[in-house]
């Protein structure tokens, strides 16, 4: 309590804000730092070990997995965006950010969080065209054209990041700079601002359509169209074999859209801080976590390439 009055006392609006993410745990930092140090250490391994092993491995160098590197360069920059300074924040039971670097903090959050959505569904229209239209398959996604959904997908992201930046940054914060939150998200900034918001809501509405909902829509266009055609193959093992190409993928959009959804799609009342608290711990660190575990399990050709990989890993750390 000492601590967050002194942040509160040597900070304003016009200098930052002051993130308060889990005073519930006073007393437990040291674990609770520990358990997402280990997290973070983990999810840069995991996903370096993804991208070393598709890059190292010429049986892996497919569209799929090459979606796959992107993913887990994404789930990095997600996680090296947020974890630092939500580390700050457990040992400290606060932690005070600038204007710029809050407005930053966003910015990458907000790409990566786009980037992932958009990823998942090319990689799910990659599954579609590869179990509906095997023969058309290589001449479809075909280098160049991957290259440009690649190159579409990143400014997509990269510029609807920045306006929801950019209309957060121009907001005016002339009342508490308190965050009850272990980072710069878009739902307690906008409930510190002392502007009229609802332009700016309608404005990250609309642009949630052509990075969340179409894209969700697509997926399961995809999905219906993949489950339809498994389910004509005449044999157990065909279909076993089909349904294992996109099994993965299918667990990793039903995790992340069932976590993104409920944080975002029904409101959390002040009352239910806690849980708003969880559910962003879930797809800030769960998920960069989660995502090559899944692949790497359930996934034989990623097995197999470890398999043949190991020596050289060993080499690399002994």
């Amino acid at each position: 309590m000492q601590y967050f009055l002194a942040l509160q006392m040597n900070s304003s609006s016009s200098m930052g804000f002051v993130l308060l993410g889990f005073q519930e745990i006073d007393g437990l930092q040291d674990y609770f730092f520990t358990f997402l140090f280990l997290i973070y250490l983990m999810t840069l391994c995991g996903n370096l070990l993804i991208i070393l092993l598709v890059v190292n491995t010429k049986n892996l160098q497919t569209p799929m997995y090459f979606f796959l590197t992107l993913l887990s360069v994404s789930d990095i920059i997600l996680s090296t965006d947020i974890v630092p300074k939500m580390l700050d924040v457990v040992v400290n039971l606060g932690t005070n950010i600038s204007f710029v670097g809050c407005m930053a903090q966003f910015y990458v959050f907000s790409f990566s969080e786009c980037s992932e959505c958009l990823l998942l569904t090319v990689m799910s229209y990659d599954r579609y065209l590869a179990i509906c239209y095997p023969l058309n398959y290589i001449l479809i996604m075909n280098s160049r054209f991957c290259k440009k959904i690649i190159a579409a997908y990143w400014m997509l992201s990269i510029s609807i990041s920045f306006i929801n930046a950019l209309s957060l940054g121009l907001l005016q914060f002339c009342g508490t700079n308190i965050i009850y939150h272990f980072f710069c998200d878009y739902s307690p900034l906008i409930k510190l601002s002392c502007s009229d918001t609802s332009v700016v809501q309608l404005e990250v509405t609309l642009l949630s359509f052509p990075v969340i909902v179409f894209p969700f829509m697509i997926i399961i266009f995809s999905y219906i169209h993949i489950i339809n055609i498994i389910l004509k193959i005449p044999s157990n093992t065909g279909r076993q074999k089909a349904f294992s190409t996109c099994s993965s993928h299918l667990t990793v959009v039903s995790i992340y859209y069932v976590t993104l959804i409920s944080m975002y799609g029904f409101p959390i009342k002040d009352q239910s801080l806690k849980i708003g608290k969880v559910l962003s711990l879930l797809y800030t660190v769960g998920t960069p976590l989660i995502n090559p575990i899944i692949y790497s399990l359930r996934n034989k050709d990623i097995k197999n390439a470890f398999r043949k990989n190991y020596q050289m890993f060993c080499r690399i750390w002994p």
